[in-house]
């Protein structure tokens, strides 16, 4: 009958480094090549390509943070709702039915078309609108006053 062959571990136990080198050998990161992605430039870069194609160089582009300024927008819907609260604060005026705000004032760069407009609104000091909104705004009798260019 075969008989199985000890594997040569076995015969190494009990000798101070079981052939893994000096007394530092088996033991942390060193003898595998580093932590973690280490050594996935080497021979694993075919495997790291494949598994991770962004893995190498840059991707895109950052603009600088001093040159970027974000956009404030605002839906018509939620300058709907607020109406109320906005002339409370005196950063919109009432007269008859009609509501006049000023965008400027409330730091709004850009109004955008998600909501229900149901109160004819008059805004004024707008920089950009969307197509959708100022339908909304107009089908319901407000008016937008964009600046000339």
């Amino acid at each position: 009958m075969y008989k199985r062959k000890e594997k040569r571990i076995r015969d190494l136990r009990g000798r101070r480094n079981a052939g893994y080198g000096d007394g530092a050998g088996h033991r942390a990161s060193g003898q595998r090549g580093g932590q973690g992605m280490a050594g996935s430039e080497k021979g694993d870069r075919i495997r790291t390509m494949k598994l991770d194609p962004h893995y190498f160089g840059k991707h895109g582009f950052k603009r600088p943070e001093g040159i970027v300024s974000p956009v404030k927008t605002i839906n018509v819907g939620d300058l709907d709702e607020a109406v109320d609260r906005l002339v409370a604060r005196g950063l919109a005026t009432k007269s008859g039915t009609a509501y006049t705000i000023d965008m400027g004032r409330l730091g709004v760069d850009k109004v955008l078309g998600s909501g229900k407009v149901a109160h004819k609104l008059n805004l004024t000091g707008v920089k950009v609108i969307t197509s959708g909104a100022r339908e909304k705004l107009t089908s319901v009798g407000g008016s937008v006053d964009l600046p000339e260019e």
